[in-house]
Protein backbone atom coordinates (compact mmCIF):
# COMPACT_ATOMS: atom_id res chain seq x y z
CA UNK A 1 0.00 0.00 0.00
CA UNK A 2 2.99 2.26 0.17
CA UNK A 3 3.07 2.56 -3.60
CA UNK A 4 -0.59 3.60 -3.65
CA UNK A 5 0.08 6.16 -0.92
CA UNK A 6 3.04 7.52 -2.87
CA UNK A 7 0.92 7.85 -6.01
CA UNK A 8 -1.75 9.90 -4.21
CA UNK A 9 0.80 12.04 -2.39
CA UNK A 10 2.57 12.79 -5.69
CA UNK A 11 -0.81 13.68 -7.17
CA UNK A 12 -1.32 16.07 -4.26
CA UNK A 13 1.92 17.82 -5.13
CA UNK A 14 0.92 17.97 -8.78
CA UNK A 15 -2.47 19.50 -7.99
CA UNK A 16 -0.93 22.09 -5.65
CA UNK A 17 1.60 23.05 -8.33
CA UNK A 18 -1.15 23.16 -10.96
CA UNK A 19 -3.29 25.37 -8.71
CA UNK A 20 -0.40 27.80 -8.21
CA UNK A 21 0.41 27.98 -11.92
CA UNK A 22 -3.27 28.28 -12.82
CA UNK A 23 -3.71 31.06 -10.27
CA UNK A 24 -0.76 32.98 -11.71
CA UNK A 25 -1.93 32.74 -15.31
CA UNK A 26 -5.67 33.09 -14.71
CA UNK A 27 -5.38 35.98 -12.27
CA UNK A 28 -8.63 37.24 -10.82
CA UNK A 29 -10.67 36.35 -13.88
CA UNK A 30 -11.16 32.66 -13.04
CA UNK A 31 -11.00 31.91 -9.29
CA UNK A 32 -13.14 28.75 -9.57
CA UNK A 33 -10.36 26.77 -11.21
CA UNK A 34 -7.94 27.55 -8.39
CA UNK A 35 -10.53 26.50 -5.82
CA UNK A 36 -11.29 23.27 -7.70
CA UNK A 37 -7.62 22.35 -8.00
CA UNK A 38 -7.00 23.17 -4.34
CA UNK A 39 -9.92 21.02 -3.22
CA UNK A 40 -8.73 18.21 -5.48
CA UNK A 41 -5.29 18.45 -3.87
CA UNK A 42 -6.90 18.26 -0.44
CA UNK A 43 -8.93 15.19 -1.33
CA UNK A 44 -5.94 13.39 -2.79
CA UNK A 45 -3.98 14.31 0.36
CA UNK A 46 -6.68 12.71 2.51
CA UNK A 47 -6.55 9.49 0.51
CA UNK A 48 -2.75 9.44 0.42
CA UNK A 49 -2.35 9.94 4.15
CA UNK A 50 -5.00 7.30 4.90
CA UNK A 51 -3.20 4.79 2.71
CA UNK A 52 0.11 5.70 4.32
CA UNK A 53 -1.26 5.15 7.84
CA UNK A 54 -2.98 1.93 6.77
CA UNK A 55 0.25 0.59 5.27
CA UNK A 56 2.04 1.13 8.58
CA UNK A 57 -0.53 -1.04 10.37
CA UNK A 58 -0.08 -4.02 8.05
CA UNK A 59 1.83 -6.81 9.73
CA UNK A 60 3.07 -8.43 6.53
CA UNK A 61 2.99 -7.76 2.81
CA UNK A 62 -0.29 -8.31 1.03
CA UNK A 63 -0.46 -11.31 -1.35
CA UNK A 64 -1.04 -9.01 -4.32
CA UNK A 65 2.18 -7.13 -3.53
CA UNK A 66 4.29 -10.24 -4.09
CA UNK A 67 5.67 -10.58 -7.63
CA UNK A 68 5.42 -14.37 -7.77
CA UNK A 69 2.13 -14.81 -5.87
CA UNK A 70 -0.45 -17.39 -6.87
CA UNK A 71 -4.19 -16.87 -7.02
CA UNK A 72 -4.63 -19.22 -4.06
CA UNK A 73 -2.51 -16.90 -1.87
CA UNK A 74 -5.35 -14.40 -1.80
CA UNK A 75 -7.99 -16.97 -0.87
CA UNK A 76 -9.88 -16.78 2.39
CA UNK A 77 -12.32 -14.55 4.14
CA UNK A 78 -12.34 -10.98 2.86
CA UNK A 79 -14.61 -9.55 5.52
CA UNK A 80 -18.24 -9.29 6.49
CA UNK A 81 -20.68 -7.90 3.98
CA UNK A 82 -24.33 -7.39 4.75
CA UNK A 83 -26.49 -9.86 2.80
CA UNK A 84 -29.31 -7.39 2.36
CA UNK A 85 -30.03 -4.11 4.01
CA UNK A 86 -32.52 -1.34 3.35
CA UNK A 87 -30.54 1.27 5.28
CA UNK A 88 -28.40 2.35 2.27
CA UNK A 89 -31.57 2.91 0.23
CA UNK A 90 -33.04 5.08 2.99
CA UNK A 91 -29.76 6.93 3.32
CA UNK A 92 -29.62 7.66 -0.40
CA UNK A 93 -33.23 8.86 -0.37
CA UNK A 94 -32.56 11.12 2.63
CA UNK A 95 -29.38 12.50 1.03
CA UNK A 96 -31.21 13.25 -2.22
CA UNK A 97 -34.07 14.91 -0.37
CA UNK A 98 -31.56 16.94 1.65
CA UNK A 99 -29.88 18.07 -1.58
CA UNK A 100 -33.24 19.20 -2.98
CA UNK A 101 -34.01 21.04 0.25
CA UNK A 102 -30.65 22.80 0.14
CA UNK A 103 -31.04 23.65 -3.55
CA UNK A 104 -34.37 25.37 -2.94
CA UNK A 105 -33.35 26.61 0.53
CA UNK A 106 -36.34 25.07 2.26
CA UNK A 107 -35.25 25.22 5.89
CA UNK A 108 -38.21 23.21 7.21
CA UNK A 109 -37.46 20.40 4.74
CA UNK A 110 -33.74 20.55 5.55
CA UNK A 111 -34.48 19.95 9.23
CA UNK A 112 -36.69 16.95 8.43
CA UNK A 113 -34.37 15.38 5.85
CA UNK A 114 -31.18 15.89 7.88
CA UNK A 115 -32.92 14.27 10.85
CA UNK A 116 -33.94 11.37 8.64
CA UNK A 117 -30.41 11.17 7.22
CA UNK A 118 -28.89 10.99 10.69
CA UNK A 119 -31.40 8.29 11.68
CA UNK A 120 -30.47 6.16 8.66
CA UNK A 121 -26.74 6.60 9.34
CA UNK A 122 -27.22 5.43 12.92
CA UNK A 123 -29.41 2.55 11.71
CA UNK A 124 -26.75 1.41 9.26
CA UNK A 125 -24.00 1.79 11.83
CA UNK A 126 -25.74 -0.26 14.51
CA UNK A 127 -27.51 -2.74 12.23
CA UNK A 128 -25.59 -5.73 13.52
CA UNK A 129 -24.82 -4.43 17.00
CA UNK A 130 -26.10 -6.72 19.74
CA UNK A 131 -26.34 -5.76 23.37
CA UNK A 132 -24.80 -8.10 25.92
CA UNK A 133 -27.40 -10.37 27.44
CA UNK A 134 -28.77 -9.02 30.69
CA UNK A 135 -29.90 -11.45 33.35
Amino acid sequence: MRVEALVFLCLTGFFVLAAIIYGIFAGNEEPVGVVALTLTAGLSLIIGTFLQFASRRLESARPEDDDDADIADGAGELGFFSPGSLWPFGMAFAAAATAVAIAFFLVWLMIITITFLLMTIVGLLFEYHRRPATH
